[in-house]
């Protein structure tokens, strides 16, 4: 795998902490926990956030470098066991998922307490996931140690997101970018159908053919509209929270 050189470190470090930022805006955090990673490019150390900071609190420079073995090769404090068992071990397990973002946000989190929840493809946010979500029907507890973690990455295997049962969801990507812009529109397509099903109504089918389709577009799309869209909400930050970079 390639290298990055120190500028390019530092930029990582900037997006991941902007990511965070931005989770709080749109609602997309909980307490101290949740956490995201992104794995360097040389597939031995990634970025997670530091145990007991707020994700308003979140910088580029407290942010964690850890190595696979859990050593913190940078940053000062500790890292949740529970964050480590899940986010090293997909990035092993999958080396294309270089950033990897665990949330119990409330909309895509409140489908895993449903009987066989499932994000259905009647809206046209929910058709980016079409075939690309895996579902572990199995709450096990906590994830702590590696056993678990495992076994979660091997449910998640190629796709890109995965509802846990009766706990959260993990969104995962080639880029920081690209990962954040999922996770922000499966939140928007299960708050929706959690809205459309509150009404009593039966909720309206796609056709399937439609439905293969348009993923195939907004697949081919994402790279583009995902930097447009996290560069767009970066410069909203550089304007009111500037303190995020430093």
């Amino acid at each position: 795998m390639g290298t990055m050189d120190e500028l390019d470190v530092a930029a990582a470090r900037v997006d991941l902490a902007a990511a965070f930022r931005l989770a709080v805006r749109l609602d997309l955090h909980e307490g101290v926990c949740n956490h995201f990673s992104l794995m360097l490019p040389d597939g031995k150390r990634f970025f997670l956030n530091r145990y007991g900071l707020h994700w308003s609190e979140v910088t580029a420079s407290n942010l964690l470098m850890l190595d696979a073995e859990g050593r913190v090769l940078q940053g000062e404090g500790e890292f949740e066991k529970t964050a480590f068992c899940i986010h090293s071990r997909i990035h092993l397990a999958n080396p294309s998922a270089a950033c990897v973002l665990h949330t119990h946000m409330p909309y895509a989190t409140a489908l895993t307490l449903l009987e066989g929840g499932r994000l259905e493809m009647a809206e046209q946010n929910a058709l980016r996931f079409y075939d690309d979500i895996a579902y572990d029907d199995t709450y096990n507890g906590l994830v702590v140690d590696n056993a678990e973690g495992d076994r979660l990455a091997r449910v998640l295997g190629r796709k890109r997101v995965m509802f846990l049962a009766s706990h959260g969801v993990i969104v995962v990507g080639p880029s920081i970018a690209e990962a954040f812009d999922l996770m922000y529109y499966l939140e928007r397509a299960c708050r929706l159908q959690v809205l459309a099903k509150s009404t009593g109504g039966k909720l309206r089918a796609v056709r399937p053919e439609v439905v293969r389709t348009t993923y195939r577009l907004m697949l081919a799309d994402a790279p583009k509209y995902a930097g447009a869209h996290f560069g767009a909400l970066k410069r909203i930050l550089e304007r009111e929270e500037p303190d995020y970079s430093r």
